[in-house]
Order: C-alpha cells, then structure tokens, then sequence
C-alpha cells in the first residue's frame, strides 16, 4: 500500500536525516553514505535504526 505523498515529504531517516524513497514495502534513504532501508508494516513505516537494514 503506496503512503500519501504528502506523509513521504515530511519523513526523513532517523540516521542522517536525508530525505526517504518509497521501493516495494520499504522506505530507502537517499543519502550517499547512509542508504538504509526502513520497513513498511501494515501501511506504518517502521523508522527504527534498529529495524533498518543495512545496504548490501
């Protein structure tokens, strides 16, 4: 389930505050050293560091 694009706009990641990406079921980072991924559960994004996964 695609987020509403006005909640995209204002989210940023935890870790270094770049703005996010929707891909598939998760929010990507766009920052160049960072680029986690944050999981979507149930239409909630899960904006945990620890829930995060790491760019392979």
């Amino acid at each position: 389930m695609p987020l509403e694009a006005g909640l995209l706009e204002i989210l940023a990641c935890p870790a270094c505050h770049a703005p996010l990406q929707e891909q598939e079921d998760e929010l990507v980072c766009t920052g160049q050293d960072c680029g986690l991924a944050y999981p979507v559960r149930d239409g909630i994004p899960v904006l945990l560091v620890d829930e995060a996964r790491h760019p392979a």
